[in-house]
């Protein structure tokens, strides 16, 4: 079993759709770990129907880049370790640049810069996607993660670019506190166990067994 679900609905922000109560509240019913929620967040009511309904964790992008203040208030409301800030980033010259909906408008915020910054209005956790690198298998961003990690004192979770269980070592090797994956899961390359093993074998502590429900 994977330690954490994160469920997002990535077209949320430039369809300007608001949040998925029903589908999140029925997959937290069937969801027997952390359920970490992202997608049309752009208050704390909108956090707090999220956490009523199932979720364990907030998501936050396209509303914290708009105003920071979003990120404090549900960090007031919820506490920090509640509140996720999701950083989608790609390589302009020799930085990364922050960019929203799916990727599609630039921000002109550097990447790091804004993670510090989000994680000082109260972010507890960062996931940091890589947009030149998701959905191409060819590994995490390495250079991007050991950046941002090294700029935060909060846990930071890779993204994009997952294609084997190397990649996952050496993005925690690299500064990561945690991997996300995706179409390596979906479409059955690797299990999670194989995953967890793989990375076990590499020195990396993982749960290998699940607690009794």
């Amino acid at each position: 079993m994977a330690f954490l679900l994160l469920l997002g609905d990535v077209a949320a922000g430039h369809e300007d759709r608001g949040i998925i109560l029903d589908v999140v509240a029925r997959t937290a019913d069937v969801c027997f770990m952390a359920l970490s929620v992202g997608g049309g967040i752009r208050s704390v009511e909108d956090g707090r129907r999220l956490l009523l309904a199932g979720a364990d964790k907030i998501s936050i992008m396209t509303a914290a880049v708009a105003d920071r203040a979003v990120v404090s208030r549900c960090a007031d409301a919820f506490g920090s370790q509640a509140v996720v800030v999701s950083v989608d980033a790609k390589r302009v010259g020799e930085h990364w640049e922050v960019f929203t909906h799916g990727g599609r408008n630039p921000t002109g915020l550097n990447a790091v810069d804004y993670a510090v910054e989000v994680v000082a209005k109260g972010a507890g956790e960062i996931l940091l996607t890589s947009m030149d690198r998701d959905g191409a298998k060819t590994g995490y961003d390495l250079e991007l993660l050991r950046r941002v990690s090294s700029a935060v004192s909060v846990p930071v979770i890779a993204s994009g670019g997952a294609g084997n269980t190397r990649h996952l070592i050496e993005a925690v090797q690299a500064g990561a506190d945690a991997v996300l994956a995706a179409s390596i899961f979906h479409f059955g390359e690797i299990t999670i166990g194989e995953a967890k093993a793989a990375m076990a074998a590499a020195g990396i502590p993982v749960r290998l067994t699940e607690p009794a429900l």
